[in-house]
């Protein structure tokens, strides 16, 4: 059977035409609109095209799961400074991820800053990083118009730091020529024929206080087997009245003559019926009898190993206006821990004097290492190092320094006397006198003593016992009670300059 054919035939609109209608001509639908995108989908790597951006492989990405309280804590993921960018910069603030500048004057005087003090104090095991960061901090601030002075170098760490400046360290050493007094009168002894009556009172005041202080602690610093010579009232009144007869202020001369120790020393051997009756003594063999401990204690100073070094008139010129002085102490090694203490404790109470009037804007580091040997000569030595903390602001708008003290760990602090003694307090006190401590990597009993002395909490001792025993230069440093997480970063040039290992790689 064929297929039937397909029929044709008009549809309406032929039909319609064919008796005179048209129909009307409909208009072309318009081709369908896509809503416009705010965003265009584009593939990891970009538009593979000239100029826009297609990169052969995608960055790695790391993922976290947390839940949506835990993410608050970590949001925005980069935390600001905190600190303004004034001062020496020290190199990487981890926490923020920005860099960390240290500028401790600068902080005391801002409000929004819990820093009442510039004192600083530093600890940590040895080869953690103390020696290049105090190097590099004191460095860096020389940039800023400060000047270092280092108040004893026991083992010449800071001679290529002298060299790099062009400046001549200061030996001391038995048998060497050079001479510091520490009963020396300094800037103060200027110009005492020029002051009233009030005017030269104030002055007497702030030089028989460092002297007293001095002695103290060089009394103090001798033995009777286990117990410490005895510095009492009665003591006191015995070397002020003393220093006051050999300066010649007892007699309100107007100009006064410097001292020294065997001279005090002499004078209270031989003493003068004068001085017996002013020290309120019935008998002059009263007098000795009661001052033979006092008297024998300076006798041995100046005939002890520390002959021939403060026991003179000083004979050295310190150029003030240098960038760096240090005086060095390696040469008193073989003599013992206990004689570099005493030589740290006389160059602290010189160093004093030549700081006592600085004039504004004369601004120094004062850097004083292996501050332990200083603990270790008893509670008077540490009073006078008390003493310079407490005046590190400077007095009577004069002055004002950054005093920077090295130590390995707490019990530095604290083998001055027992545990509770009065001596112990003094000393964990001096941790409080430093508002900026910057502590490096320690053992895990080490790092206990240390939250139980300032409080520290886990977080920050597990920072120390852990990431800053990582690597050397990363230290916690506690800007009040603000810790911040900074690792130093060193100049090729300051890596030598900062080198303390010479002795190792020597004999390796």
């Amino acid at each position: 059977m064929s297929p039937r054919p397909a029929t044709t035939g008009r549809d309406v609109s032929r039909l319609l035409a064919d008796f005179g209608h048209d129909l009307p001509a409909a208009r072309p639908a318009p081709p369908p609109t896509s809503p416009e995108k705010l965003f265009r989908h584009v593939g990891a790597r970009g538009l593979r095209r000239r100029g826009r951006g297609w990169a052969p492989a995608s960055a790695p990405v790391v993922s976290y799961q947390m839940t949506s309280d835990q993410a608050g804590t970590f949001w925005p993921f980069v935390a600001g400074p905190g600190l303004p960018q004034t001062g020496a910069q020290m190199g990487a603030d981890t926490m923020s991820g920005t860099a960390f500048y240290a500028d401790p004057i600068g902080w005391v005087l801002r409000d929004d800053i819990p820093v009442t003090n510039a004192n600083v104090i530093t600890m940590g095991k040895p080869g953690t990083g103390k020696s290049a960061t105090t190097k590099a901090f004191a460095l860096r601030m020389t940039d800023f118009g400060y000047r270092i002075l280092i108040l004893g170098d026991p083992k010449d760490e800071y001679e290529p730091l002298c060299r790099f400046f062009g400046v001549d360290p200061i030996a001391l050493g038995p048998g060497m020529s050079a001479r510091v007094n520490p009963l020396a009168f300094g800037p103060l002894g200027d110009g005492w024929d020029r002051l009233d009556a009030r005017q030269a009172q104030q002055r007497a005041a702030i030089v028989f206080s460092r002297w007293l202080t001095l002695v103290r602690g060089l009394v103090g610093s001798q033995r009777i087997g286990e117990q410490r010579v005895p510095f009492g009232p009665s003591e006191e009144v015995i070397v002020k009245t003393a220093l006051r007869d050999l300066t010649g202020y007892a007699h309100a001369s107007s100009s006064l003559t410097e001292t020294t120790i065997p001279r005090l020393w002499h004078h209270l051997d031989e003493p003068s019926d004068a001085l017996v009756e002013q020290c309120r003594y019935a008998t002059r063999q009263q007098f000795l009898d009661e001052s033979r401990l006092l008297r024998d204690a300076l006798g041995q100073l100046v005939s002890g190993a520390l002959a021939g070094l403060f026991d003179d008139h000083t004979n050295i010129a310190v150029d003030w206006t240098a960038p760096i002085q240090s005086l060095s102490l390696s040469r008193l090694s073989p003599l013992g821990d206990e004689a570099i203490g005493i030589a740290l404790l006389a160059l602290n109470s010189w160093g004093r004097g030549m700081r006592e009037i600085a004039p504004p804007g004369d601004l120094r580091i004062v850097v004083r290492d292996e501050v332990w040997r200083v603990m270790r000569l008893g509670v008077d030595a540490v009073k006078s190092l008390d003493e310079d903390f407490r005046l590190s602001r400077g007095v009577a708008g004069k002055g004002g320094d950054i005093q920077w003290a090295n130590a390995h760990k707490p019990s530095d602090m604290l083998t001055v006397g027992d545990a509770g003694s009065q001596a112990a307090n003094i000393a964990r006190d001096l941790m409080h006198l430093a508002d900026i401590k910057i502590l490096h990597g320690q053992k895990p009993e080490i790092a206990r003593d240390l939250d139980a002395m300032l409080g520290l909490g886990p977080q920050a001792t597990a920072a120390i016992t852990g990431w800053a025993m990582q690597r050397k230069g990363r230290a916690l440093w506690m800007v009040g009670e603000h810790p911040y997480k900074v690792e130093t970063r060193l100049h090729p040039v300051e890596q030598q300059l900062t080198w303390t290992n010479e002795a190792i790689a020597g004999a390796a």
